[in-house]
């Protein structure tokens, strides 16, 4: 009989969402022109490691279907943690290799997988 609102989904705390300026932990602008790839990907692959997102851009090879466990358990917080992966690829690298790279509607690993093919 009484008022009883519906309780808001929780929010999933995620350590990805914690990195305010990803340039602070990846201080390599990668350029079209420069030999520094290995180090942007070592940087990147660190980061993406210590924030557990590293399965956006490297998959595990050992699932087939390129899912993972948290995909399937909960697709929103998946598509969330993928649309930031994206931007921190996204503002690392050069006005040229993102307009080379940049794709409507791509996935982190789509946009990781375009830039290893450019070097």
């Amino acid at each position: 009989m009484g008022y009883s609102p519906k309780t808001p989904k929780a929010s999933p705390f995620h350590p990805a969402f914690t990195v305010t300026n990803i340039k602070s932990v990846i201080p390599i602008v990668l350029q079209m022109d420069r030999a520094q790839y290995i180090s942007w990907v070592e940087l990147f692959t660190i980061n993406a490691r210590s924030h557990q997102v590293l399965e956006h851009i490297l998959p595990s090879p050992d699932k087939t279907d390129n899912s993972s466990s948290l995909s399937n358990t909960d697709p929103e917080l998946w598509t969330r943690l993928d649309a930031l992966v994206l931007q921190w690829i996204y503002n690392t690298i050069s006005n040229d290799l993102l307009n080379t790279i940049l794709k409507p509607k791509s996935t982190a690993e789509a946009a990781w997988g375009r830039l290893k093919d450019v070097f």
